[in-house]
């Protein structure tokens, strides 16, 4: 017997409803900061258990989603890979790298931009100055997380009892700092003789989605000449994000 199928478009094919519907609850999911129960999946969606179920044990199959050792369900990184590629098709990669590129123009010094992979830091865009003194760091290099300024910027915005299990070392006072001023300065000890300073990049829900970093040799650190043009920048890639005019 066909599968149920919905409305048919102008083309005369139908679109799939199962589908439609696995697919809306992977959106749904998208929305949530935090892994779901099924149970809060069920009464949310309007749909039983045991469908629901069904539902996430196709999307666990197909890489998707994946269910934590506490029982409940989130996204896997496979949707940031395929975030990352539908912004790269856009052009989104190179309207990003104008910015990176205009505020190392502006201060000199090497520019960076850092997501959250599997807890770690990790370089997604970046511009070097043409100096002889630079910070050799390569699109893909992962950083310390409680030592760098991007590290402390991505930690201060989580879940803050994400944030202690990521970094259970590390003085919840120097992230409510960073959440107070609105900006990170690097221990000094991650990479000996570099320093940094970073600011969160929110996105369209109003969650930080990266850090943007100004990273130097420690003799031209000069952070208070850094921060108002990071922010700026910052505001610029929010833009992008949010597919507004930078």
């Amino acid at each position: 017997m066909p599968e149920e199928m919905g409305a048919a478009p102008e083309g005369g094919v139908r679109p799939l409803a199962s589908a439609l519907k696995t697919l809306a609850l992977l959106d749904h999911l998208s929305h949530s900061r935090r892994p779901v129960r099924l149970s809060v999946l069920s009464r949310e969606l309007g749909a039983g258990r045991a469908t629901i179920y069904q539902r996430l044990v196709t999307l666990m199959a197909a890489g998707w989603v994946e269910q934590t050792a506490e029982g409940a369900f989130r996204l896997t990184l496979r949707a940031a890979r395929l975030s990352q590629a539908a912004t790269e098709q856009a052009g989104l990669g190179d309207r990003t790298l104008s910015v990176l590129e205009t505020l190392c123009a502006g201060t000199g010094e090497a520019a960076s931009l850092a997501v959250l992979e599997d807890g770690v830091p990790r370089i997604v865009q970046r511009v070097e100055p043409s100096g002889v003194l630079r910070v050799e760091m390569r699109v893909g290099a992962a950083m310390d997380l409680e030592g760098t300024a991007s590290g402390r910027v991505l930690l201060a915005f989580l879940d803050p009892d994400r944030a202690r299990r990521l970094a259970p070392d590390l003085d919840p006072a120097i992230l409510e700092e960073v959440r107070r001023t609105g900006h990170s300065i690097s221990s000094g000890r991650s990479i000996e003789g570099i320093r940094a300073a970073a600011v969160p990049v929110f996105g369209h829900d109003g969650a930080c989605a990266a850090a943007l970093s100004l990273v130097a040799p420690a003799q031209r650190f000069a952070p208070d000449g850094w921060i108002q043009p990071l922010r700026a920048a910052a505001r610029r890639l929010r833009a992008i994000l949010e597919g507004r005019p930078a």
